[in-house]
């Protein structure tokens, strides 16, 4: 499989002085960004990847289905990596050795253009390293290197963080797939559940107005299923602390309860999950694997004491990796 190439035209310029992925603003202007992508797998499961963000913009069945939400008005993305932060920060901004650096709402890394390492039908290979441009927002060394892969009928993302510099690294991670729903054409949106491998609490942190988490909560399930249904994210996403499960199946059921469609998303490093889907019919659905959320309104500010930060030693690496099996 080759490589592609997408249209045209990078009119306007992100944080960094490099084209971005595009904002809903972008797509009303009709503004489109030159975007390399590579296109991973053949037999089975297949998937291609951009080098902006080093993002999932399609992953399809081996009877070339297509199974991500294409981007649109209600979310111009597709499954973008959050680094160096999950969520928001109170403010938009970390504490650092005393000084305030503006980060805002997911990370920088959804919207730096990553370096090619290694394409191939099986695998590619992206990697972003810490710059001057990048350190004047985010005061650390790092390198995110990300390996998408396909074997058989599951796909995985990994991300493995670097710390090159003489202090330690704070950071969170996260994955944010966007998969269609329905996730069977025809079928209500209603008629479809989320699965957990394993029994949870039923507790979730709420978002309150701005983004930050506000107190917690019950889910309606009973720990195992969950039925979906746009009133779930009324109020935004379902955030989840501390999961149990290390996997969850995403399932389109038929009139009489019987499976149409499934599809398994397993994670390994990551300890938090976030379920969103934008309000008012939007035709996706978010299932996010993070290493850290959003900051409480009491939060004082210094990222290293944020929730669910690593701090990762000078010299030393920590991998993450999500999949989804078709």
């Amino acid at each position: 499989m080759g490589k592609l190439l997408e249209r045209l035209d990078a009119t306007e310029t992100g944080d960094f002085g490099r084209p971005r992925l595009q904002s809903a603003d972008d797509r009303r202007r009709g503004v489109v960004e030159l975007s390399e992508t590579w296109r991973v797998g053949s037999t089975g499961v297949s998937a291609r990847v951009s080098e902006h963000g080093a993002e999932l913009v399609s992953v399809t069945d081996k009877a070339g289905e297509e199974l991500l939400w294409q981007a649109g008005p209600e979310w111009p993305r597709h499954a973008p990596a959050l680094f160096p932060v999950v969520g928001r920060l109170k403010g938009d901004a970390l504490r650092h050795g005393g000084e305030s650096y503006r980060v805002t709402q997911h990370g920088f890394a959804r919207d730096r253009r990553f370096e090619w390492v290694e394409r191939s039908e099986a695998r590619a290979v992206l990697a972003l390293t810490d710059d001057a441009e990048s350190r004047a927002i985010f005061p650390f060394a790092f390198r995110l290197d990300a390996t998408i892969s396909a074997e058989g009928s599951r796909l995985t993302v990994a991300h493995t963080v670097s710390n090159p510099g003489d202090v330690d690294l704070p950071f969170s991670i996260g994955a944010h797939p966007g998969f269609r729903w329905p996730l069977v054409e025809g079928v209500e949106k209603s008629a479809h559940i989320l699965e957990f491998e394993a029994r949870e609490t039923g507790v979730r942190r709420s978002v309150v107005d701005g983004g930050l988490l506000g107190e917690e909560s019950d889910l309606p399930f009973d720990g195992v299923t969950l039925p979906l249904d746009e009133a779930l994210f009324a109020r935004d996403a379902l955030v989840m602390p501390d999961v149990a499960s290390r996997s969850v199946r995403y399932v389109a059921l038929g009139p009489d309860g019987e499976e149409l469609r499934a599809l398994t998303v397993s994670w390994r490093g990551y300890r938090d999950l976030g379920v969103w889907s934008a309000p008012k019919g939007a035709p996706f659905l978010c299932v996010e694997p993070w290493r850290g959320m959003a900051s409480q309104a009491d939060w004082d500010g210094e990222f290293a004491r944020k929730r669910g930060v690593v701090l990762l030693p000078p010299g030393h690496s920590q991998h993450f990796e999500w999949s989804v099996a078709v």
